[in-house]
Order: C-alpha cells, then sequence, then structure tokens
C-alpha cells in the first residue's frame, strides 16, 4: 500500500463539498448504541481487516462518493503501518455479502505522518477491485457525500465495528465541541476497533469519524473526531483524483 501525504498549500479555507445526497438516515434512541441494521446506507460502512476475513478486523471506514468511485474515509490512525489492508462493507456476523476490497493508497496530511497531530487524524483510501465481480466498490454499495465545514452540534449517527464483535454497532446523539478543532459525541461501548467510525448527519453526509483526540477517545463511552474542515477537503480532492 502506497501512503501519499498532503500539499497543505492545496486548500487553506474551509470548504463544503457539494455532492448529490444519497437518502437521509433514521434516527436511532439518542444516546444508548444498538445493532446496526441491515440497511443500503449501513453497507457502505465495513470492516477494515488485516490480510482478509481471515485475519482480524481492527478499525471501521466507509465509503464516500468520488468520480473514481473506490474511495473510502477512516482515522489516520487506522492505515499507520498497515499494509495489507482490506475493506469488507456490509461485514456482519463472519460474512462478507458484497466481496472484499484491498486498499492500494492511503491519503493523509503531513502534519499527520510526520507528527502524528491529532487534528489530522483523518485518511481517505484508494481500493482496488472488488473480490466478487471486480466491480469497484461504490459501484456494488453505493457512497455517502462527505461534508466539510459542518459546525458541531448537529444530531449524528456513528456506525462501527468494535474489534470483539462481527456485528455492527450504531448510536445517535448530538455532538458538541471539543476545541477549536475536534468534536465529541456521547455513545456507549465504542471500543476499539471503532476507530474511523463515520459520524452521518441526518441527510447522510459524512462530518466525522472517530479519532482525532487520543484516537478516538480514551473513554468508550465519548467518541472524539477532527472537525472536518480545509485541510479534509483538499485531502479528498487529491484522494478523488488520483486517477
Amino acid at each position: 500500500m502506497r501512503h501519499v501525504s498532503q500539499v497543505r498549500a492545496l486548500s487553506a479555507v474551509a470548504v463544503l463539498l457539494v455532492i448529490p445526497a444519497y437518502g437521509s438516515r433514521d434516527a436511532g434512541p439518542g444516546g444508548r448504541t444498538f445493532v446496526a441494521p441491515v440497511t443500503a446506507a449501513n453497507a457502505r460502512v465495513g470492516a477494515l481487516f488485516e490480510g482478509g476475513l481471515d485475519g482480524d478486523h481492527f478499525c471501521t471506514a466507509s465509503v464516500v462518493h468520488s468520480e473514481s468511485r473506490d474511495l473510502v474515509v477512516t482515522a489516520a490512525h487506522c492505515l499507520d503501518d498497515q499494509d495489507d489492508a482490506v475493506f469488507v462493507p456490509g461485514y456482519r456476523d463472519g460474512q462478507a455479502p458484497y466481496g472484499t476490497w484491498p486498499v492500494e493508497e492511503a491519503y493523509t496530511d503531513d502534519a499527520w505522518l510526520e507528527d502524528g497531530d491529532e487534528d489530522d487524524d483523518v485518511a481517505f483510501a484508494v481500493l482496488g477491485p472488488g473480490s466478487l465481480t471486480g466491480a469497484r466498490v461504490e459501484d456494488a454499495v453505493g457512497a455517502a457525500p462527505l461534508a466539510t465545514a459542518v459546525p458541531p452540534g448537529g444530531t449524528a449517527t456513528v456506525t462501527g465495528y468494535p474489534s470483539d464483535s462481527d456485528t455492527p454497532q450504531a448510536c445517535t446523539n448530538r455532538t458538541t465541541a471539543y476545541g477549536a478543532t475536534q468534536q465529541r459525541i456521547e455513545c456507549p461501548a465504542f471500543s476499539g476497533g471503532t476507530s474511523g467510525s463515520p459520524w452521518q448527519a441526518a441527510d447522510g453526509s459524512v462530518v466525522g469519524v472517530i479519532g482525532g483526540y487520543e484516537e478516538g477517545g480514551d473513554d468508550p463511552d465519548v467518541s472524539y473526531s477532527v472537525v472536518f474542515g480545509g485541510t479534509t477537503a483538499a485531502l479528498y480532492r487529491l484522494a478523488s483524483g488520483h486517477s
């Protein structure tokens, strides 16, 4: 897997990526964690495995819309020293209903690569062809839009895979600011393995991923994310235009 760093001069201003919506998400019980239902939207969320299904899943990622139709977003720390990561969308109970996709390139910011800056703990990964039909991942499961410049304070649904569970968990609650560059959400039992889990707003757009402060937090009942701004937008454009 090739790691590509972002040149920060690409963007210094936060923008909103205007991408067609893919349907709204149903709000779950506020602040309670529950088994994520089998839906088209949740099929875009998947577990990251080491090597393949015979390995362990260690993080979560989700498909975001791109012209290349092969992009997922996750936390930057999820892809450190992971040269054989595989994305399995819709993974549930040991099954890969849509197949598997290898991570071929990881796009992270220079500040993360050089210093592990927690304000840059977000990454985009370009996936290779799927194992079942050779399709691009977005053609197989669809994609969520990515939104930047969305301030904390709205309602988000977090969906992810704890490392000790083969069933995705979800929680809906209101986000709050944690300083100027981070946001937090109170959701019980989002333990190791849920890093990279998407935070989706009511319109389905991804506005964060578990990561940032303490690589997602030091309490499984409170999760953190970088606030997506100009740096995330520039990184997204770089990854989207890889081909």
